[in-house]
């Protein structure tokens, strides 16, 4: 089975709306009774308890007649996680703090295959060879697990950071994402 990459674009905070399409697109593929890996290492902890609530919720709206079951991601245990999961969900945050957690995993696009992986903003960020980050306001090296280079949550007033970043990797494909917006990947 191909490993499938859904990236989100991400939102402002404040004004998350519901988003069924990237929800129903990450289940799509899972089977009857998928195990969910919801990964928060972008966030901060007093953030956690509140995103997992409303990420369960999304994921059981759109659930259909599948049944769910979540596990909450942990440095210690994240390899054995992942082995045991359908489904990978790297929630936004911070990408320079998902960076830095995920950067001790050396064989995780091999941890990955067969998998789906979602990624959410900063989720997302991390997957590529570089991105830009809104929050940090700078280009910076992903884990290069896509050969791709990402730009979420973008809008016209990004377009000279749109520009530098074609420039890195010129021969890699630049991936505008808009808030709310989804693209897929298979490897």
């Amino acid at each position: 089975m191909q490993t499938k990459f859904i990236l989100h674009g991400g939102f402002t905070p404040k004004t998350v709306q519901e988003d069924d399409v990237f929800f129903k697109e990450i289940l799509k593929d899972a089977p009857q009774n998928p195990k969910v890996l919801l990964v928060y290492f972008a966030k901060e902890e007093d953030r956690v308890a509140k995103n997992r609530e409303e990420d369960i919720a999304q994921f059981e709206k759109n659930s259909g007649d599948k049944t769910i079951s979540f596990e909450i991601a942990n440095e210690k245990e994240f390899s054995d996680q992942i082995a045991r999961s359908d489904v990978i969900y790297l929630h936004g945050g911070r990408s320079v703090k998902i960076l830095e957690t995920l950067s001790k995993f050396q064989n995780l696009g091999q941890l990955f295959k067969g998998k789906t992986i979602a990624g959410d903003s900063a989720g997302a960020n991390v997957l590529s060879v570089c991105f830009y980050s809104r929050a940090s306001d700078g280009i910076f090296e992903g884990l290069g697990i896509l050969p791709i280079k990402l730009i979420p949550h973008y809008s016209e007033d990004q377009n000279e950071k749109l520009q530098e970043l074609k420039k890195r990797h010129p021969d890699m494909e630049t991936v505008i994402l808009s808030e709310y917006q989804t693209r897929i990947f298979y490897l």
